[in-house]
C-alpha cells in the first residue's frame, strides 16, 4: 500500500516528468511478433529478440530475468549463457549453460511475474488482487479509471492492460519517489509510455477530473475522499477500496452506507493456496498466498436515490459501532469547543499579562 508523507508536493496533480530521453536504440529488424502498437505492448510474441526479458528457470524452480541484448551473458555458479544463444530461439526453449552445467527454461515473463519482480517503492498490490480488481470491478476496454495510490505501478499495468488505448487511466500518487518507480515500471512493462496513462503527483482530494466509471482507492483513510469519488464518479460506476485491515475495513463501510447514494456494500477477501499433486500424492502446499488486504466495493445510484434498505436481524455489532459513533463525535464536538474557547481566552489573558 502507498505510504503517506507528513508534506504533499507544493501543487497537487502535478503530472510526473519524464527522464531524460535515452540515446535511440541500435536500429533492429522487427520480427513477426514484434509490438506494431501500443495496444501490443507488453505482450510480444514470436522467437526472442535484443530488448526482450526473458524468464529463466533452473532445475529446482528458481527463476531469473534477463533482458537480452547482443553480446552479453547471464552468469551463474553452474555456468555462462550467452544472451545470443537466446536470440532467436523460440518462447519455450531449454537452453543449457557453458561445459553442459544447468539447463533452462526460458519463457517470457507473465504480468504476474514481472509485478512480483519489478523494483519497488511502495508494496505492490499482488496479482490475485489486482485480478479481483479488474473482474469484479468490471473495468472494461475503453473505460476511464482513476486510482490512487499508484505505488510501484502493479495495478497500474493491470488496469492499462484492461482499458486499453482506447481508455484512460488517471493515477495519482502523494509521493514523488513512488511516482518515478511507478513510470520506470510501467514504461518498461509496456514498453514505453502508454498512451492511455496519466501520472500526477499528488493528493487525489484534489482530482478536478469527472466522467469516470471506476474508482479505485488503495490509501489509509479512503474514506475520508468519498466527497471526490461521489463527484467524479458516473451514476452505475463501480467504487473499489483496497484497505489493510478489520477497522478501516468497518468505517469504509459505514461510511458508504451512512450516506446514502450507494448499493449495499460488498467486502472479501481472496486467499490462494497452490496444491502439491504427483501421482496419488495431492495435498495442499505447505505456504499459501493468503490475507493481503480487503476488499470494498459499492456502485454509484442516480443522483437523489437512496437504495431500499436492506433487511437484516438485529446486530450487537452493528449497534455498538452506533453507540461508538456518537461517544466519538461528542468527544469531537467537546474538543472543538474547547479550542474555540481557548482561541477566544488566549487574546485576554496576553492583555493581562500586559496590564501594569
Amino acid at each position: 500500500m502507498t505510504a503517506h508523507p507528513s508534506a504533499l508536493p507544493a501543487d497537487p496533480g502535478t503530472p510526473v516528468p519524464a527522464d531524460p530521453p535515452a540515446p535511440p536504440p541500435v536500429p533492429t529488424t522487427p520480427g513477426p511478433g514484434a509490438a506494431s502498437d501500443a495496444s501490443d505492448r507488453g505482450h510480444r510474441r514470436g522467437p526472442f529478440r535484443p530488448g526482450d526479458r526473458v524468464q529463466l528457470t533452473d532445475p529446482k524452480g528458481r527463476m531469473h530475468t534477463v533482458t537480452l541484448e547482443h553480446g552479453k551473458a547471464f552468469h551463474t555458479h553452474r555456468g555462462i549463457l550467452d544472451h545470443d544463444t537466446l536470440i532467436g530461439l523460440p518462447d519455450g526453449s531449454v537452453v543449457t549453460t557453458s561445459g553442459g552445467g544447468t539447463a533452462f527454461l526460458a519463457l517470457r515473463p507473465l504480468l504476474s511475474d514481472y509485478v512480483l519482480s519489478m523494483p519497488r517503492g511502495a508494496q505492490v498490490i499482488y496479482p490475485k488482487d489486482s485480478a479481483q480488481i479488474v473482474a469484479m470491478g468490471d473495468v472494461f476496454p475503453g473505460a476511464k479509471v482513476l486510482e490512487a495510490g499508484a505505488g510501484s505501478g502493479a495495478l497500474s499495468c493491470s488496469l492499462l492492460r484492461a482499458v486499453g488505448t482506447s481508455g484512460e487511466l488517471h493515477s495519482y500518487e502523494v509521493r514523488d519517489d513512488f511516482a518515478q518507480i511507478a513510470r520506470r515500471n510501467v514504461e518498461a512493462f509496456f514498453d514505453g509510455p502508454h498512451p492511455a496513462w496519466h501520472l500526477h503527483v499528488g493528493d487525489v482530494a484534489g482530482c478536478a477530473e469527472t466522467g469516470f466509471d471506476r474508482i479505485i482507492l488503495d490509501m489509509l483513510t479512503p474514506w475520508e475522499n468519498l466527497d471526490m469519488v461521489e463527484r467524479a464518479l458516473l451514476p452505475g460506476g463501480v467504487f473499489i477500496g483496497y484497505v489493510a485491515t478489520t477497522p478501516q475495513l468497518s468505517e469504509l463501510v459505514e461510511a458508504l452506507r451512512e450516506r446514502g447514494g450507494w448499493t449495499e456494500p460488498r467486502a472479501w477477501e481472496s486467499l490462494v493456496r497452490d496444491w502439491h499433486a504427483e501421482g496419488l500424492a495431492v495435498r495442499p502446499d505447505h505456504r499459501m498466498i493468503a490475507h493481503t488486504a480487503f476488499l470494498v466495493s459499492a456502485r454509484k445510484l442516480a443522483p437523489g436515490v437512496t437504495a431500499p434498505p436492506r433487511r437484516r436481524k438485529p446486530s450487537k455489532g452493528a449497534e455498538a459501532y452506533a453507540e461508538r459513533r456518537q461517544v466519538l463525535r461528542a468527544a469531537e464536538v467537546a474538543r472543538q469547543a474547547a479550542v474555540a474557547t481557548a482561541a477566544g481566552a488566549q487574546p485576554e489573558a496576553t492583555e493581562e499579562r500586559e496590564t501594569p
